[in-house]
C-alpha cells in the first residue's frame, strides 16, 4: 500500500508478500511493483507488462486467466515470485525513481525456501539493487545459487524484442541446474 506524499514528495510504498511455497527451486525478483500492480494488489497488474505473457508462454498457461490461476500455475512450476524491495520512495512506477530502499528480509526466506537454487532478476535494475543491499550479508548462504540477469518485461524495455525476451525467460526457467557460467552466456 503507498502512504500520499506531502508537497510533491516521493511517497512512500510497501511491497508485497511472496509467492511461495516450500518446493520453489526458482526465485524470480524484480523490484517493486507499480502502480498498477500496487492498486490491484497483484504482481505485474500493468496490461504493458510482459511477464504474465511471456510465463504463460513458457509454463502453458492463459497469460489473461485469473491471477489466482496464474499463481497456482507458477507455484506448481517451482517458482516462487517475490521483490527485492520490501518499501522505498518512489513517485512514479519506474525503476530509475527507486530510492531509500529496505530490501526483503531474504535470511528467514531462504531459510523457510531450502530448496531454492537460480534467483533470476527480472532486469538490471532488481540485480543491482540485491546485490548492493541484500548479497553482502548473506554472500556464504547464497554461495549454492546460480544468479541470472534476465531482460526486464517492463514496458520501459520495449528496446528488446519479445521473442528475445522470451527466449531468455525459457532457457532460464527450462533447463535446470546445470552450469550456471552456460546459462550466462546463452541469456547474454
Amino acid at each position: 500500500m503507498a502512504l500520499l506524499g506531502i508537497n510533491g514528495r516521493q511517497m512512500r510504498i510497501q511491497g508485497f508478500p511472496p509467492i511461495a511455497d516450500a518446493n520453489a527451486t526458482i526465485l524470480i525478483l524484480g523490484t517493486m511493483p507499480g502502480k498498477a500492480s500496487l492498486k490491484e494488489n497483484q504482481y505485474y497488474a500493468y496490461p504493458r507488462n510482459l511477464f504474465w505473457k511471456i510465463l504463460g508462454s513458457i509454463l502453458g498457461f492463459d497469460p489473461v486467466d485469473s491471477y489466482e490461476n496464474r499463481v497456482k500455475m507458477v507455484l506448481a512450476s517451482r517458482i516462487a515470485i517475490w521483490d527485492v524491495t520490501k518499501s522505498c520512495a518512489r513517485e512514479s512506477s519506474l525503476d530509475a525513481d527507486i530510492s531509500a530502499v529496505v530490501p526483503n528480509d531474504f535470511s528467514m526466506f531462504f531459510s523457510l525456501h531450502t530448496q531454492i537454487r537460480r534467483t533470476c532478476f527480472n532486469g538490471a535494475k532488481a540485480e543491482q539493487l540485491f546485490m548492493k543491499h541484500v548479497y553482502p550479508p548473506l554472500a556464504e548462504r547464497c554461495k549454492p545459487l546460480d544468479f541470472i540477469r534476465l531482460p526486464s518485461t517492463s514496458p520501459a524495455n520495449a528496446s528488446t524484442p519479445f521473442d528475445k525476451k522470451r527466449k531468455a525467460w525459457e532457457t532460464a526457467l527450462s533447463n535446470r541446474f546445470t552450469d550456471a557460467d552456460d546459462y550466462l552466456t546463452t541469456i547474454a
